[in-house]
C-alpha cells in the first residue's frame, strides 16, 4: 500500500485534465496522475543519460562519428528501458 497525498488544482486545470482523461479513457484522476508522474520520471532519466553522453562526447580527445554516437545513444536508452 502506498502513501496518500493531497493535491489542489485550479478549476480550469482540473477541467482540462478531465477532458484529456475522457479522451484517453482514464477511469480515475489517480490513475492519470500516476502515469503522468511515471512518464516524467522516465523523461528526466533520459535527459540525465543524454547529458552524461554529451559530457563523454565533449570530453573525448578523438573525434566521435555519428555512427558511434547513434550506437552510444541506443545503448543508453536500452539501459534506461531495463530500469523502467
Amino acid at each position: 500500500m502506498g502513501t496518500t497525498i493531497s493535491i489542489r488544482f485550479e478549476e480550469d486545470f482540473l477541467h482540462d485534465m478531465e477532458l484529456v482523461m475522457r479522451g484517453h479513457r482514464y477511469l480515475t484522476k489517480a490513475e492519470f496522475i500516476r502515469e503522468a508522474v511515471r512518464n516524467r520520471i522516465k523523461e528526466l532519466a533520459s535527459e540525465k543519460s543524454l547529458q552524461q553522453l554529451e559530457k563523454v562526447y565533449g570530453a573525448s580527445k578523438r573525434k566521435t562519428t555519428k555512427a558511434q554516437m547513434k550506437k552510444a545513444k541506443a545503448e543508453a536508452f536500452e539501459e534506461i528501458a531495463k530500469r523502467f
